[in-house]
């Protein structure tokens, strides 16, 4: 045995991994496997790995960490002895099949530890496995080449392995493209507010194409400004340099007429490279038929742009002896009517190739018009549009029988599952996936404390994210417009001030701040007008400027990144920070305007706005705007968003999301400035911060549910994607679907809960129908105690202290509760029976629920309001307000209340029930008498002489069932067709209503 250098063994190690392909093998047989021919005396043993681990080999870790995290994502693979990805069990297996020690395997732990990170959510119905690992692996020119640009880019293999088995998921759920019989899938994916939805669909054309798919069609957003980014994104990370430049010699002027990007795009030698002509190296090229600055016209070359040679002649272009011999074709058009009608128009003149050609058709931001509205009749003035391209769509489909469609949207409430007028040629009948929330996003959890047991009183800058990021608009605080701006060059200050201490400056290269105070033009320009007419007078290059930056600098920026950014460098001093400051006021301030006013709704609008941030070296501006800024359209770099409405009518909170995103190197620095009293109609407020967290919970919701019902049971799915609509419309109450001639065809039965809370919102708020309800409660309320009983949460991640509440307790059988639950009316009728369905059963026919704790807990003496209802002991009155434009409350049970029931009924269905305060087969009810109102008067104005007014008091309440009150197949819904001559259909027609 000779020395053996870390290089060689990382030839051997690399040609043994890449040996065993889609799955870990014995790795000492391979490993001399790949030594036997160069390096027969090279020391294979584990003590040698295992130090050059030990040391810090880079190379070898890195590859190790790139095999080792693809293993540990992949979804149900034959090897995997049915461990779940993604965790301690899944590596324990891949280690048992590589037959490693116990040592190595601990270094190895240690140097590429278990990304432990929820995966895609995965609604299917059933389908027929074609892309297996093998098929995947024996073509993967296009994926392997995307993969290699996104770890240039510096994705972590976790982020590469989670793309990889989404972008999978998406892909075997299409059609064969080599399967004789043409047969179309159709599919949703649903990310986040600008959180990589792109990534995802060029990883999807990546593999798609690989697999045999040869005319791509990509609709990219309402602007030409939209449409050239998505190009440029595809030209630069899935097409590349080769497949661009078509042979041209960038050396030779002449050559590249006609050749984007080359000398007017300093991005350019981040563009990948092949390294040749994919056609020349086994693969094939890509055509593109559509440029960074030319949308769709007509097919270039006439017809003959969608001539495919046949290798062939006699077998069809789909048969494997001619597809993958064939050139593939893309175009990313704009979703315009009369962009689509042309291509439409033109595909009709080429007969033949067409129903043999396979195509995928990708559909970015399919969700048109935002369903996060309260008023009804703007989402069906929406429809009219959103129709006319869904229409043309559909003709594409109806040209192409090999097409799939695949939309992605950022909401799971997607229109296609609330109208059944939308078309529903487009609707997923096949899938549906709801993409993981990627490392690294700012999102809902960056702004709002959700969840949070941390009391008001006791949030920090380190403890809560509203404390850290949010700051708000109060008729107390005034405008606080001077305050942003300073934060925005602070911000600015900051960024540079990293930049210049060692961290990556190419998250700096934008900085923006978003203003947006009105829906209406002429709005924009009088508060352009004011921030530029601030801007000139802040003196921020005089001591009275510094004064005040420095003040700020020091109660805001320095708390807040000392508890979330203390790993990065950060100024000892305002007076260290100050030649930065100088430099960010003359970026932002150049050409004399600091200020773009954000408003069209035009190419040539958007045109003149100099707002390409691909191809501008630095956009350092503030940017007034608002509904006009197009969907799809992100601003890059934004630090600091203004947000305010002035305006009367309920417009979508759909731009809101804009300060989601990625902010690698600057989150600590942040700020949403945001009105929490901003008029609404007549003597009306609306607090904007918290109508966009009730949003954005109804989602996260709506997605843990999805999570929930993607389990298998038997084998078989417990949700299809034409089950879907019923469970949104669960979310969306006053949403009434536009069509008066169809309905969606499934029908939500049942929704079970074992050991999961129940907490209905949509209470009526009717007084006669209130004081009724409340009167149905009165044999329950009877049963509380008058001695308050203690309950405690122990430290937790979101606290190191033991907390406690009191409250009043009582028992009551389980027939006594369903009684008064039976009897309940809802703003919305029918609205709670699939969960009453299912609490039913708990009488032994599903399973056995003996009775039911009530919990009604005590407020803080401080600010408590106790009265009695109908007789009852007092009660502590809690106040809770109506979400905006919606019928509903936001959350009901406060979280410490929910912890310590959820506690009390794992305890219960723990292996040792002796320690446990409530018996296995016993539910918990916490039980809150609500008034309605957004002010503390409103609880004082429902009490006269300690007794409640019952037609003011919602008994609303949250349920938490036995874990053990399930089915043994652990079914969580069910659903039944309203015709089931059409049980696999989304909608069907409505019946007429009978003569009289």
């Amino acid at each position: 045995m000779t020395d053996t250098s870390s290089g060689v063994l990382l030839d051997i190690h690399t040609s043994a991994l890449a040996g065993m392909g889609s799955m870990p093998r014995h790795f000492e047989r391979w490993a001399a496997l790949a030594a036997d021919d160069s390096h027969p005396d090279a020391d294979l043993g584990e003590e040698l790995f295992r130090s050059l681990l030990i040391g810090g080999d880079d190379a070898l870790t890195a590859l190790w960490g790139r095999h080792l995290t693809a293993w540990d994502f992949v979804e149900n693979p034959q090897w995997g002895a049915g461990s779940p990805p993604r965790t301690d069990e899944r590596r324990a297996v891949v280690y048992e099949r590589l037959r490693l020690g116990s040592e190595l395997c601990k270094v190895l732990d240690e140097a590429v530890p278990v990304a432990k990170v929820p995966g895609a959510t995965v609604i299917t119905r059933e389908f027929t496995p074609w892309y297996t690992p093998e098929r995947a692996a024996a073509r993967s020119f296009y994926w392997t080449a995307y993969e290699r640009k996104l770890r240039d880019k510096g994705w972590s293999e976790a982020a590469i392995a989670s793309l990889d088995q989404a972008s999978l998921a998406v892909v075997e759920r299409l059609a064969d493209p080599e399967q004789p019989a043409p047969r179309q899938a159709k599919g949703l994916v649903v990310g986040y507010v600008q959180s990589g939805k792109t990534a995802n669909f060029t990883g999807v054309a990546a593999k798609a194409i690989d697999a045999g798919y040869r005319l791509v069609i990509v609709l990219g957003g309402t602007l030409n400004l939209l449409r050239a980014q998505t190009q440029r994104r595809l030209d630069m990370e899935l097409i590349g340099q080769e497949n661009i430049l078509r042979g041209a010699d960038v050396t030779d002027v002449d050559s590249l007429v006609g050749v984007d990007y080359v000398g007017d795009d300093e991005g350019w030698p981040e563009f990948v490279r092949h390294g040749g002509r994919p056609s020349t190296l086994g693969a094939f090229d890509i055509e593109r038929l559509t440029t960074r600055d030319n949308d769709y016209k007509s097919l270039a070359q006439g017809i003959r742009a969608l001539e495919f040679e046949k290798r062939a002649p006699t077998l069809p272009l789909h048969d494997s002896a001619n597809l993958h011999h064939t050139a593939a074709r893309i175009l990313v058009v704009k979703k315009n009517k009369a962009v689509l009608t042309k291509l439409v128009k033109d595909l009709k003149q080429i007969h033949g190739i067409l129903g043999e050609l396979p195509t995928l058709i990708i559909d970015d931001e399919s969700d048109q018009a935002s369903v996060n509205t309260s008023d009804p009749k703007k989402w069906e003035r929406g429809s009219t549009e959103r129709t006319a391209i869904n229409g043309l769509i559909s003709k594409l489909l109806g040209l192409l029988p090999r097409a799939q469609y695949i939309g992605y949207t950022a909401t799971p409430f997607a229109n296609v599952f609330i109208d059944p007028g939308d078309d529903m040629d487009i609707f997923p009948s096949d899938f549906l996936i709801s993409l993981p929330r990627p490392a690294g996003y700012m999102g809902v959890q960056d702004f709002h404390d959700l969840n949070s047991p941390v009391p008001v009183r006791e949030r920090t800058y380190a403890n809560s994210q509203e404390k850290a990021h949010v700051r708000g608009i109060y008729d107390s605080t005034g405008d606080r417009l001077q305050e942003a701006m300073d934060a925005f060059v602070l911000s600015g200050a900051l960024k540079l001030y990293r930049a210049d201490h060692g961290v990556p400056d190419a998250n700096f290269r934008h900085h923006t701040m978003l203003a947006h105070e009105s829906v209406r033009q002429d709005d924009h320009a009088d508060l352009a007008l004011r921030i530029n007419s601030m801007w000139h007078q802040a003196g921020y290059s005089s001591a009275a400027g510094h004064e005040r930056l420095a003040a700020l600098w020091e109660a805001d920026f320095t708390p807040v990144s000392a508890a979330h950014a203390s790993d990065l460098p950060s100024p000892a001093s305002y007076d260290e920070l100050r030649p930065y400051v100088n430099l960010a006021r003359q970026r932002i301030g150049s050409g004399g305007q600091p200020v773009i006013v954000v408003n069209g709704d035009t190419d040539s609008y958007f045109a003149q706005l100099d707002l390409d941030f691909d191809r501008t070296p630095n956009v350092w501006k503030i940017l007034v705007g608002g509904t006009k800024l197009s969907r799809g359209f992100t601003v890059e770099g934004l630090t600091v968003t203004y947000y305010r409405r002035t305006t009367q009518q309920a417009d979508t909170l759909m731009q809101m999301g804009r300060w989601f995103g990625f902010r690698s190197g600057y989150r600590d620095l942040v700020r949403l400035y945001i009105g929490r009293e901003e008029p609404f109609g007549r003597n009306k407020f609306v607090d904007l911060y918290e109508a966009y967290e009730a949003v954005c919970r109804d989602e996260e919701t709506f997605r843990e549910q999805l999570a929930q019902y993607s389990v298998m049971v038997d084998g078989e799915p417990q949700v299809t994607p034409v089950q879907i609509p019923p469970l949104v419309a669960q979310h969306l109450p006053w949403l009434k679907p536009s069509a008066r001639n169809k309905m969606f065809n499934a029908e939500l039965v049942e929704i079970r809960s074992p050991g999961r809370p129940i907490e209905p919102a949509s209470y009526s708020l009717n007084s006669t129908v209130t004081k009724r309800n409340t009167e149905r409660w009165r044999p329950l309320l009877q049963a509380l105690s008058t001695t308050p009983v203690s309950f405690s949460n122990p430290p937790d991640n979101s606290s190191t202290l033991t907390r406690t509440f009191t409250a009043l307790t009582g028992t009551v059988t389980h027939s006594d509760l369903i009684s008064v639950l039976s009897g309940l009316e809802w703003e919305r009728p029918r609205y709670f029976d699939p969960h009453l369905t299912y609490l039913r059963q708990l009488d032994g026919t599903l399973a056995q629920v003996d009775d039911w704790l009530l919990i009604s807990p005590r407020l803080a003496s401080d600010n408590r309001i106790d009265a009695s209802v109908l007789g009852s002991v007092p009660l502590s009155l809690v106040r809770r307000s109506i979400q905006d434009g919606k019928s509903s409350f936001g959350r009901i049970a406060s979280v410490e209340h929910r912890t310590a029931a959820q506690r009390l009924i794992n305890d219960a269905a723990a292996e040792a029930p002796a320690q446990a305060q409530i018996g296995s087969k016993t539910g918990i009810a916490l039980v809150y008498p609500v008034v309605e109102g957004s002010s503390p008067d409103s609880v004082q104005a429902a009490v006269r002489n300690g007794t409640a007014d019952p037609s003011k008091i919602v008994m609303a309440f949250t349920l938490v069932p036995p874990r053990s009150a399930t089915s043994a197949d652990r079914r969580l819904v069910r659903f039944r067709a309203k015709d089931s001559r059409h049980f696999g259909e989304a909608t069907i027609p409505v019946s007429p209503s009978p003569q009289k």
